[in-house]
Parts: structure tokens; C-alpha cells; sequence
């Protein structure tokens, strides 16, 4: 014990600091405020904050060095049962965390560096016969470090040791450890150890089934330590606004930002603690969090902190609590972001009702296959009623009127989107009360009222938002149109985008009977008459455009969404131009790429195509496979253009799989296979490996054509998949010679084969047409295409021809006419054809 002692005594006074004794923010001993405005000086800052990236690399890294060195000679100790040395390192190694000179993230990898350690030594410090101590007495003993912030982290890690071996009530333990983190208020490093003492007490916490209940230790005991330590951690965090000038406001926003989830583990681990139920959250968790959240007075912990509360805790906790809730947010600064919180609060109680509807509809189907009465649905409405109970909707239309009034700079698109997120939250819990949905339509009048034009586009988007809910809730625009105001809401959308939600919508109600089938009209009609209605149909989808790339694609949803219940037999009609509007709306975003985050995700070339996919996945299915082919390859060849290579592989995959499963017609086969090659042979996005795979797959497909000219005819095509001009990657000379030897092979059979049906020679225009494909490469300059060879094709075709002297061939006297042309020009080309006798 002496020996123990002395190691840490080494290092300063061999005393117990008494609580008094504190590390200020400034690293020394001194007195220290506890409200919200104290911190560091200007100076410590500007050091903190304006230092360069290169002095704080060799900072942290000799740091970590320094926790490096210590941690050998600690696992020495460690490996020796040397308890003395163990705690004379262990010391040593955490002092290196005392640093002021490192940001929030590289302080972090330090931190981690020495947690790492701090875990190996408390599995030392659990087994007494490794070092001879009580941990009675190892609880006095780490207390009698010099410095403060190693003496805290190793009285954490043995008071760990000590809760477990319940050798002391865990309740003093926890309230001990708390208290004596008061010691460092230095904001970062508070932090780090406030948040190292959350972490090793997770597990002891005072909770059902925890093992560490007592007579007088409730769950109320757990509660409140980590109240206090959050309450701790929220003050540190928010002091850290006031550490530096104000020109690195920014830059040390950010720096606060990157330790959010220290604070808010708490309410983490709050949360996880079988114990709190709705009671004790109601009267003790929520109004201790929203009570610390208001008085802080800081943008960025309120608008964390709201947010944290409305995540990790239970929905059914925010329904019954809700006007404790509503009533923080008004309260909070003017300049937090309350619109986006309250937005997610009544989102997710949106999604919790429609769960719980949908979990009872289940249940009542799995109750009537029982044969069970009604009255045994216990929780049939229960959720429904729950809503109608606490007057869910009145407290949140009333919180949102509360909130726009108080912050008065609150862009208009702000205060739509509250509206769009109740509206929502209304259609959802509150579907059949029409009242509800106008009076928030009229809430949103009102607030619109003071502005005379919308000038704002996101805020349009909104608007749109608010309008297409209630159309898309009920699908029926006369209930919408029933509205007292929804008309008074479009009034406030510019003529363009009420064209868009009103005209198409109405339109395309207008036209039901011709994109719909009503009663079985569409049997008593003429089979050209039907033709025409629905050409004037696809003509009339070509017309609609909007400028807008995100009007533009909810003009294509719209029409897609009534289209679709046409039935098949229109589909071959509408489709088409469904998909080549799509396509141009594609060319227009060309270059963007993925989904972009923000308040509404925005159209996409990724988005578009996976609409696209859909719809000619209907289309196949009608089956018009052979259209539903064509337009897979314009999609793929679009997707090329984006520079989206799985899009693009994927569109092709579904052509081979149209082509093997649903054509079946030999001279439609042919037609695919040109298609496919022509399109193949201009995309440029593919890698090697997935290029190879398609052609292939391609060439595989041209050998089996039923045909023989069909077979050569194709095989020869392919040809142009491994020599495409302006891809210098893409000239593989080898393999255009084997397609063209194949393609003569197959074109041999067929004059074999010709020759015997007839009892005289066969046509040669298969052979003049490989021959003119040899003169192509001859000129490209393919090596692998000599004049010996085209010589002696030519040669072959005569000898075919002179076996029947009656047959001429003016596609062959073309060809030849053209080398001797050749010939003449004379230069680089004319010399190369000059070797090639006719």
C-alpha cells in the first residue's frame, strides 16, 4: 500500500484533493462558474482556434506517442502485478489528455488512444490477487494523483470496479463520481470525462433486473445521475460558443457541433432504461431536459437537443406529453431552426399511427379467422383514440401558430412546411374530418395573406406539397375541390406551377374515359377508332413540359399514376411517350448524379430512371416485349449519357432477359439482335469486365438465330463491338478477325445449303457483304486485315460466281469499282490498296 501510494505520489501531493481544489478552463486551480457565460480567455482561443493544421498533426502526435511510451511500461507493470508502477503510468499516460492545443476530433483520436488503456487496466484493478488491494482502499488510493484530470479518470475506472463488487451502494458511488467531475470545467476535456464516466456506468445503473436495486436505491436514483451529468455536459458544450474571438465563430461552430452526440447520449441512455416509464418521464425526465434546453439559450444545443428529445424517445411518450413539449418550442432563440423539430415531431407521430393502424387492421383479420366477437379487440382504435383524447391536432395547430408568431423573420417557406407536415399529420390520424384539413388550408392562407407574391421557389414546392396531399389522400379531386380553401391556397401560386398542379390533375380527370376503361366501353369501340383516341392520348403527353426539372417530373408522376389504370391495351400507347418525355427531362439533368440532399429530394437522372424502370416493366408485362425492348435500349444509351454505369448494365440485363423469355418470332429476334448490337457499340461507360459480359452474351445470341443468312448477317455486326472509332480502348483487332472468319464459315453453309435446294450455285451478296466489312477495317487501319486476305475473298467470290455464268451481282461490280478507285487516288490509302489485284 505505502509503495502504491508513492508512485502517484511522485507526480504531486500525496494528499485526497478535497472538491475545492478545480482545473479551470485555463488548466489551473481556481474557482469556477457554473451558469452558462463562463469560459476561457480571448487568448487561450485565438490558440485553441487559430492554430495550423500541421502544428496540431505533430501535436496529436506527440500524444499519442507520449500515451504510447506509457502504455508499455503500464502493461509491464500490469504483466508483473506491479500495482505501484501501474498507477505511476497509468498517471502519466492520462496526462497527455491535459492538452488544450488539439480540436474537438483529433482530441478524440487522443482520447480513444488512452480509453483503450483505461479498459485493460480495469480488468487489473477487478482482480484483488494480481495486486493485494481492496478496492476500499484502491478508491482512496488513485484519489492522491497530482493532477486532477488523470486522478478523475482513474477514480471513474475504479469506482467501476467498486459498484460491481457492491462492496458500497451504487448510488453514492455514481453520486460521488458526478460530484467529483465538477473538478474539470475545462469545456473539451469536461466533455471527454463526463463522457467516459456516462460510458463505464451504462451498466450499473439502478434499473429493473440490473442487479444493483436496493431498499432506498429506485430508479429515480438513475435518473438523476444522469440528469446531472447531462445537465453538466449541456453547460460545458454550450460555454464552448464563448472559447475565442468572434471572427472563428464558425469554425468553432462546427468544432461544437462534432461533440453533439457526447451531450446526447445521455438522453440516449435515458431512454434505454426499463425503469422510466411514461410517469416518471413526465414528471421528472421531460421538464428537467426541456427546462435545461430553454435556459441554455443556444441555438445549437436547442435545436440538437429538441431533436434528440423527439428521437430516442418513445412515440407513444410524445403523445402523452405533448403540450409540455409544444410549450418549449416557442421559447426557444428566434434564430433555431424550430420549424424543422416540429416538422419531425409531428412526422413521426404521423408514422405511429399509421403503424398502429395498420398492426390492428392485422390483428383484426387474424381475430375474425379465430371466429372472435368485437368486443374481444382490445386495442382495435386504441392509438386513434389516444390522438382524439389528448386533442392532439388542436395542440399542434396551436404550437405551430405560437411558433410562427414568436419568430417573426421565419422565411414563408418555413411556415409551410409546418402546415404541409400537420396536413399530413391530419390526413393520417384525422382522415374523415374534412374540417381539420380546411382549417389548416386556411391557417396557411392566413400566414400567406401578408405576402404578396411567392418569390421563393422552394417555397412553391411547398405550396405544392400542401395541395397534392389532400389529392393524393382522398383521389378524387372533388373532395379537394369541396375545400373552402383550396382554391384560396392555389391563389398563391404562380401561374406555371398552378398549371401544373391544377390543369394536368383536372385534365386527366377530364379525359377519364379515354385513358380509363368505363363499364366496358372500350369493347364497343371501332379497333381504329380506339387507335386514334389513344394516339391523341400519347401526343397529348408529348405537349406537357415544364421548364422546372422537379415540376416537370411530377407532371410525369401525375400522368404515370392515371395511366396506369388504363389497363394493358393502352399502355402500348401511353408508355412510349411516358418514357421519351422521362428521357428528355434526363438529357436536360445530364451530369448530376444520386440523390441530393434537402428539404425535398429534387429530380435526378438516378430518381428518373428507376420511374422508368417501372414503366416499362408494366409495358413487358402487357406483353409487348418487342417495344418494351426498344425502350429498355434507349434508357440504357441515356443512362450511358449519365455517366451511370449499374443503371445502364441493369437496363441491359432486362433486354436479354426480354429476348430469351418473351420473343419468340424468328424475324423479331433479328430485329433485337441489330438493335442490341447498334446500341451496345455506342456506350462508352461500361468497364472491361462488364463490356466483355454483353458482348458476349451478344454474340452467343447471333450465332443461334434460326437462319443461316440471319446468323452471318448478325455475327459479322458484332464485329463493330470490339472496333469502335473515337475509343482507342476499344480496338481489338483479333477478335474483329475471328467474327469476320466466323461470319464466313456461316456464310459458306449457306451457300452449301443453297446449292443444294437449287442444284446450282447459291447467291454471293453474304460474301460481298463480309467482303465490304473487310475493306472497312482494311481502311481503319486493323492489322489484323490484310490485303491477303481481302485478296483472297475475292477470289472466292469469283470462283462462286463463274459456277454460274448466268448470275451477276451488281452489289460485287460496286465493290470492285470502289477499290479501283482506291488504287487511283494514290497517297498513303492508294498504296495500301495497290497490292490487292482485281
Amino acid at each position: 500500500m505505502p509503495d502504491a501510494e508513492e508512485g502517484l505520489t511522485q507526480l504531486g501531493s500525496n494528499r485526497v484533493f478535497p472538491p475545492q481544489c478545480l482545473e479551470s478552463s485555463t488548466g489551473h486551480s481556481g474557482e469556477v462558474s457554473s451558469n452558462y457565460t463562463g469560459g476561457g480567455t480571448e487568448s487561450q482561443g485565438d490558440r485553441m482556434l487559430l492554430i495550423g493544421a500541421e502544428d496540431e498533426e505533430k501535436w496529436l502526435a506527440e500524444g499519442i506517442a507520449g500515451i504510447q511510451h506509457n502504455a508499455f511500461y503500464l502493461h509491464r507493470a500490469l504483466d508483473s502485478n506491479n500495482l505501484r508502477d501501474a498507477l505511476k503510468y497509468s498517471a502519466q499516460m492520462l496526462s497527455e489528455l491535459r492538452t488544450s492545443k488539439l480540436s474537438p476530433q483529433k482530441y478524440y483520436e487522443l482520447y480513444m488512444r488512452a480509453f483503450d488503456e483505461l479498459r485493460i487496466l480495469e480488468m487489473f484493478f477487478k482482480d484483488e490477487s494480481k495486486h493485494g488491494v481492496s478496492v476500499v482502499d484502491l478508491y482512496e488510493l488513485v484519489q492522491h494523483a497530482g493532477n486532477i484530470l488523470p486522478r478523475l479518470y482513474l477514480l471513474c475506472t475504479v469506482g467501476s470496479v467498486y459498484i460491481k463488487s457492491k462492496e458500497a451502494p451504487a448510488k453514492e458511488l455514481l453520486q460521488d463520481l458526478v460530484e467529483m467531475c465538477h473538478g474539470v470545467q475545462h469545456p473539451i476535456r469536461g466533455l471527454f470525462l463526463r463522457s467516459y464516466l456516462a460510458q463505464i456506468s451504462r451498466d450499473k445503473l439502478l434499473d429493473i433486473g440490473s442487479g444493483y436495486e436496493g431498499d432506498a436505491e429506485t430508479v429515480m436514483d438513475a435518473v438523476e445521475f444522469i440528469l446531472e451529468n447531462f445537465t453538466e455536459m449541456n453547460k460545458l458544450w454550450v460555454r464552448m460558443q464563448l472559447e475565442g474571438p468572434g471572427r472563428v465563430r464558425e469554425k468553432r461552430e462546427k468544432e461544437r457541433s462534432a461533440l453533439q452526440e457526447l451531450v446526447g447520449k445521455n438522453l440516449h441512455v435515458l431512454s434505454q432504461i426499463e425503469g422510466v416509464d411514461l410517469e416518471i418521464y413526465k414528471e421528472t425526465v421531460l421538464p428537467r431536459v426541456l427546462e435545461q434546453v430553454v435556459n441554455c439559450k443556444d441555438d445549437l444545443s436547442q435545436y440538437y437537443l429538441m431533436d434528440c428529445i423527439i428521437q430516442v424517445f418513445p412515440d407513444e411518450y410524445h403523445l402523452q406529453t405533448l403540450e409540455t413539449l409544444l410549450a418549449a418550442f416557442p421559447q426557444v432563440q428566434p434564430t433555431v431552426d424550430i420549424k424543422t423539430v416540429l416538422s419531425r415531431l409531428m412526422d413521426r407521430l404521423s408514422k405511429y399511427a399509421a403503424s398502429s393502424a395498420d398492426v390492428s387492421y392485422q390483428y383484426n383479420n387474424f381475430l375474425l379467422f379465430l371466429h372472435l366477437q368485437v368486443a374481444d379487440r382490445p386495442f382495435l382504435h386504441q392509438v386513434l383514440t389516444e390522438f382524439l383524447q389528448v386533442e392532439a391536432f388542436t395542440k399542434l395547430s396551436n404550437a405551430i401558430e405560437k411558433v410562427i408568431e414568436v419568430q417573426v423573420d421565419m422565411p414563408a417557406v418555413g411556415a409551410i412546411t409546418l402546415y404541409v407536415s400537420l396536413l399530413t399529420f391530419t390526413l393520417c390520424v384525422h382522415p374523415d374530418r374534412l374540417d381539420y384539413v380546411d382549417q389548416v388550408l386556411g391557417a396557411c392562407v392566413k400566414k400567406l395573406s401578408s405576402i404578396p407574391k411567392l418569390e421563393d421557389s422552394r417555397a412553391t414546392k411547398q405550396l405544392v406539397a400542401l395541395l397534392s396531399a389532400p389529392l393524393e389522400k382522398y383521389n378524387d379531386t372533388v373532395t379537394a375541390l369541396t375545400l373552402s380553401n383550396y382554391p384560396r391556397v392555389m391563389d398563391h401560386l404562380d401561374n406555371g406551377t398552378n398549371k401544373v398542379m391544377a390543369m394536368v390533375e383536372v385534365l386527366f380527370e377530364l379525359i377519364e374515359g379515354l385513358i380509363k376503361d368505363l363499364d366496358g366501353a372500350t369493347d364497343e369501340l371501332d379497333e381504329e377508332d380506339f387507335k386514334d383516341e389513344q394516339n391523341s392520348v400519347a401526343k397529348l403527353i408529348h405537349m406537357l413540359y415544364n421548364n422546372e426539372p422537379e415540376e416537370m417530373l411530377k407532371i410525369i408522376c401525375i400522368v404515370w399514376k392515371h395511366t396506369m389504370a388504363g389497363g394493358p391495351k393502352r399502355l402500348s400507347f401511353t408508355v412510349p411517350s411516358l418514357v421519351f418525355s422521362a428521357l428528355r427531362l434526363v438529357r436536360q439533368l445530364q451530369g448530376q448524379e444520386g440523390d441530393i440532399v434537402g428539404e425535398e429530394v429534387p429530380a435526378t437522372p438516378k430518381k428518373i430512371f428507376q420511374l422508368l424502370s417501372q414503366m416499362i416493366e408494366a409495358l413487358s408485362a402487357v406483353p409487348s416485349p418487342e417495344l418494351a425492348l426498344r425502350l429498355y435500349l434507349q434508357c440504357a444509351e441515356a443512362a450511358n449519357g449519365c455517366d451511370l454505369e449499374y443503371v445502364a448494365y441493369e437496363f441491359f440485363t432486362q433486354v436479354f432477359v426480354l429476348y430469351e423469355e418473351e420473343i419468340a418470332n424468328s424475324k423479331a429476334q433479328v430485329t433485337a439482335i441489330h438493335l442490341i448490337i447498334g446500341a451496345l457499340q455506342r456506350m462508352n461507360v461500361f468497364s472491361v469486365e462488364n463490356r466483355d459480359t454483353l458482348t458476349h452474351k451478344t454474340t452467343g445470341y447471333s450465332a443461334r438465330l434460326l437462319k443461316k443468312p440471319d446468323q452471318c448477317r448478325a455475327v459479322y455486326a458484332c464485329s463493330h463491338l470490339f472496333w469502335v472509332d473515337g475509343h482507342d480502348g476499344i480496338r481489338d483487332g483479333e477478335r474483329v478477325l475471328l467474327c469476320l472468319k466466323r461470319a464466313l464459315r456461316i456464310a459458306n453453309a449457306a451457300q452449301q445449303m443453297a446449292s443444294i435446294a437449287r442444284d446450282s450455285s447459291g447467291p454471293v451478296t453474304l460474301f460481298v457483304e463480309i467482303l465490304n466489312k473487310y475493306l472497312y477495317y482494311f481502311e481503319k487501319g486493323n492489322k489484323q486485315i490484310t490485303a491477303a486476305a481481302i485478296q483472297h475473298l475475292i477470289e472466292l467470290i469469283n470462283t462462286e460466281m463463274q459456277s454460274d455464268s448466268a448470275t451477276s451481282d451488281a452489289f460485287l461490280a460496286s465493290t470492285l469499282r470502289y477499290i479501283q478507285f482506291q488504287k487511283q487516288r494514290g497517297g498513303v490509302m492508294g498504296a495500301k490498296f495497290e497490292s490487292i489485284k482485281l
